[in-house]
């Protein structure tokens, strides 16, 4: 089906139509149409365009008036102030352009007839190293995005940049080597194989093990950095013990994804590893170019509005002055990929704010060598620091980072505690399920409803509230009208343009409408964000709708049948909205 043109979007061209007969010069101006808290819409455009053609704009304004019939899309306009024009819809006009969202099973919503493709960089953890709570934001903020520019048209290619490489797999190596039993675990298959949490809790002990030794022991340390040699140059025995731990790391990843709820695939889990070969040649390149320059030996890119605190030139090293390659090399080889291999048409990395220095760097450096261009941009979705209810950065009482998977169920643990208070009907395995549901929708509510460039206190009290902006809010909603749905018998939802609408009807309706226009927004600034918002301003909505406006206790039997309509077209709007958010909506709660 095709889109279905916003009410909004109507009423802005019959008023630049208007706008263009009555100042022909001005043919193809914005009205500057916006929601308003004096009518269903305020055009503010009319000033300036007066201003520039030196007339009046309150007889401009008056004009544009006359020039707009009222009747089946707009219910009345008139001019306001020194020359704005506060324009009320018909109820008819919004019955109809819901009817038509709620025929389509996209509700409505375009697809970008300029879709390209992305390439989203996210959800990065270590390999044998546990995923704490700095892991959550990028993982989380990610996925929202991935699903977000997907239900645009975007082509969207996931990429999972783990780090997998570098000095501290010569020491994990090489103790193994020394010590082969030390990874001895279940392997096999089925219910052969090792959990996540044992998967990690081996390699949290050959990693302690392994550091201790190379801490304490200098020809251990010798051994091992040599070992990394062997394994930047493939040695086989190096290699496969490589590989072992990678594939033990992926268990307990997958693991903690999947509690997320997040469908993470192994063929998106690009590592720095797998750009190894093209470091090489990525350095030739950047050389031969004269982009990069060698400096004390070192291969490297010099910016001249970055400076470092002597107020000498802050380079971007891409390769060390002992042939080693650095973060730089990997990520420009990366983006070498992207564009040529994969086709991208945009880059967004999912990266912690304070890696932002580097990515500017890195970006200028592969915009300089021609990777990217006007046609291929790159952005860093930058985001801040979760925090602890104190303010502080989240720590254990003892100091230490919090554990992400510790995280996770204790939000679970607080859900489920919620759900059987309020529980009526369900069963323990669906206090279970639906407390899985609720808490680790409540973790991702928080962080999504937050911009992602700010810092958030993680307060769990909070999250599972039932009150305020919390994912728990709208799964209530959602769960509420199903439950009238249920309890409607034989009533149907109907569109029914005849009947007039209560002023929350309207209100209701109108925000319903926006959904398309929204979610372009959300996805042209790369901001969850303002989905997160949009749903929690829609479930408020609904619920003043709900306590003013009987639904199955209306006045006429069509009146019944709208109002089940807002409510069903409400609820397939959250649960859409929800699920790009990457966060479930249960019928029952």
């Amino acid at each position: 089906m095709a889109s279905v043109p916003s009410l909004a979007s109507s009423v802005n061209q019959r008023v630049a139509d208007a706008l263009a007969s009555a100042l022909p010069e001005a043919g193809g101006a914005d009205p500057l149409l916006r929601r308003s808290d004096r009518a269903d819409f305020q055009a503010n455009g009319i000033l300036a365009l007066a201003k520039k053609a030196k007339a009046n704009p309150r007889e401009l304004a008056t004009t544009v008036v006359e020039g707009i019939p009222t009747g089946d899309l707009i219910k009345e306009i008139e001019v306001s102030g020194p020359g704005f024009l506060n324009i009320t819809v018909a109820d008819a006009a919004i019955i109809s352009t819901l009817a038509a969202r709620a025929a389509d099973d996209r509700l409505g919503v375009p697809l970008n007839a300029a879709a390209g493709t992305t390439v989203i960089d996210y959800a990065q953890p270590n390999v044998a190293k546990e995923m704490h709570v700095g892991h959550l934001r990028s993982a989380v903020i990610g996925a929202a995005m991935v699903e977000i520019l997907e239900f645009t048209g975007e082509k969207v290619i996931r990429r999972h940049h783990i780090g997998d490489w570098g000095t501290q797999f010569g020491m994990l190596i090489q103790y193994l080597l020394e010590h082969p039993h030390e990874l001895d675990h279940k392997s096999g298959d089925g219910d052969e194989q090792a959990s996540g949490e044992e998967a990690m809790s081996n390699l949290n002990r050959l990693y302690k093990a392994s550091r201790a030794l190379f801490d304490s022991d200098e020809e251990f340390k010798t051994r091992a950095r040599a070992r990394v040699v062997d394994l930047q140059a493939g040695e086989p025995e190096t290699l496969a013990l490589w590989q072992r731990f990678v594939d033990e790391s992926k268990i307990y990843f997958y693991s903690v994804f999947n509690k997320l709820d997040m469908d993470i695939q192994d063929p998106d889990v690009v590592g720095e590893s797998g750009y190894n070969d093209m470091l090489v040649e990525t350095c030739k390149l950047l050389e031969e170019s004269g982009v990069a320059v060698r400096s004390n030996g070192a291969l490297c890119v010099f910016f001249e509005d970055i400076k470092g605190p002597d107020g000498n030139p802050t380079p971007l090293i891409v390769q060390k002055s002992d042939g080693g390659f650095g973060y730089a090399a990997t990520d420009l080889s990366a983006i070498r990929d992207r564009v040529t291999n994969l086709g991208a048409t945009e880059l967004i990395y999912v990266v912690d704010a304070r890696q932002s220095l580097h990515f500017k760097m890195v970006f200028e450096t592969a915009r300089r060598a021609g990777w990217l261009s006007d046609d291929v941009k790159a952005v860093q979705l930058a985001f801040g620091t979760v925090l602890g209810k104190d303010g502080k950065p989240f720590k254990t009482r003892e100091g230490e980072t919090v554990r992400l998977v510790d995280l996770l169920d204790e939000a679970i643990e607080r859900a489920s505690a919620v759900v059987r208070e309020k529980a009526q009907d369900l069963t323990e395995a669906e206090i279970a399920e639906r407390g899985a549901q609720v808490g680790i929708g409540a973790v991702k509510y928080a962080d999504l409803s937050t911009s992602a460039a700010r810092d958030y206190k993680f307060d769990l009290d909070q999250m599972v509230s039932l009150n305020g902006d919390t994912s728990v809010y709208l799964q209530y909603a959602y769960a509420r009208i199903q439950s009238i749905l249920r309890k409607a018998g034989d009533a149907k939802p109907a569109a029914h343009a005849e009947v007039a609408l209560a002023p929350t009807e309207r209100a209701l309706g109108l925000h319903l409408d926006g959904f398309g226009e929204l979610i372009a927004e959300a996805a042209a600034e790369h901001a969850p964000h303002k989905l997160a918002a949009y749903l929690y301003q829609l479930a408020s909505l609904y619920t003043s709708f709900y306590s003013e406006c009987p639904v199955l206790k209306a006045e006429s039997p069509e009146q019944v049948e709208n109002r089940l309509f807002l409510c069903e077209l409400t609820a397939r709007t959250l649960s859409k909205g929800m699920s790009l958010l990457g966060i479930r909506t249960p019928e029952k709660l």
